[in-house]
């Protein structure tokens, strides 16, 4: 038996990100610049073949749950051949994939029969103006028929994600909210991370968790905390007084939850990192593409692992902001 992927402070890691391309068909500012972006060639990529195998021997080492990202996921070739791949490997129990949603039309039956388990479907407005602010591309109608399509055959569990930024998307939660609540579906709200490629991130745009669950509050009645029955979740999450369905905020900036993390990440060119914010990586595709063999691959995983910081340090004045952005490394 492999030794569990157990860092300096005693966590467990058992939940793998992995980012399938680093392009996307809209252009959020606190994920990607706007133009003159150097996407990495397709050879640059890891093939299904190549992620395959390495989810199979993390697999061993003790992931069980995986996270397709990208940029989005959906503008990756053939993407369903790849979950299909994923749900044959013992030991993966939840294969779960966030997207903007623009395509989920076209591909959420194949994700289906495919074997996909849980969709993340990120939402940050319902106004078309503010969606083309926060996106700068159009695109919201075919967010709103891909959430349908994706109900339509047979997604359970369907959550919502909103980035929440100061000035820009105050107005949006209620509305955001309501719409959750109508098609019953989990909303959570997420604080603006400096993790834009355009270095424009101030901690003054951040519109906090606990102002948001205000907000709902006065909107709504008052919202009850869930107990937490998995203390690594990022999110806390609230009832509403009228409607068992739920509200998460993510507040990795306000409250940091870095204690609890059991999170690794792959990026699309097979890079690990321990961290949203590391500044630092260790290279699977050299082994993948070498002559490395499965125990190799182990323990670079193993390294990257007891290398991993306690938290990401944000809210310190030691904090360094990574020089690749969200859309880089599969956020």
């Amino acid at each position: 038996m492999i030794a569990p992927l157990l860092d300096r402070f005693g966590r467990r890691h058992t939940n793998l990100r992995v980012s399938v391309t680093d392009r996307c068909n809209i252009r959020c500012f606190y994920c990607m610049p706007n133009e003159a972006i150097q996407f990495k060639p397709r050879e640059e990529l890891l093939t299904f073949e190549e992620i395959t195998r390495f989810v199979r021997i993390v697999a061993e080492q003790g992931i069980d749950k995986v996270r397709l990202t990208g940029g989005e996921p959906l503008v990756r070739s053939g993407l369903p051949a790849l979950v299909a791949q994923l749900r044959e490997i013992p030991g993966i129990r939840d294969l779960a994939m966030t997207t903007n949603g623009i395509l989920l039309t076209e591909q959420a039956a194949a994700l289906k029969r495919a074997g996909l388990q849980r969709l993340n479907i990120s939402l940050d407005a319902l106004s078309e103006a503010t969606f083309v602010e926060i996106a700068r591309r159009p695109g919201l109608q075919r967010v709103l028929d891909g959430i349908d399509a994706a109900l339509d055959v047979g997604f359970s569990g369907i959550r919502l994600n909103a980035v929440s930024i100061r000035g820009l998307t105050e107005d949006e939660i209620v509305p955001l909210a309501a719409f959750a609540r109508r098609k019953k579906l989990e909303l959570r709200f997420i604080e603006y991370m400096p993790l834009d490629a355009e270095g424009r991130w101030d901690h003054d745009q951040v519109l906090g968790g606990d102002e948001v669950r205000a907000i709902l509050a006065r909107e709504f009645g008052p919202l009850s905390p869930v107990p937490r029955t998995d203390t690594s979740q990022p999110a806390v999450d609230y009832e509403y007084a009228d409607s068992p369905l739920r509200v998460g905020f993510i507040n990795p900036v306000t409250h940091s939850f870095c204690g609890e993390c059991n999170r690794l990440g792959l990026t699309a060119e097979g890079q690990v990192r321990n961290c949203l914010f590391s500044t630092v990586e260790w290279d699977a595709r050299a082994l993948l593409r070498g002559s490395a063999n499965d125990a190799e691959i182990a323990a670079l995983v193993s390294d990257c692992v007891q290398h991993k910081k306690f938290g990401h340090g944000i809210d310190t004045p030691e904090f360094v902001k990574p020089e690749r952005a969200m859309y880089q490394i599969g956020g």
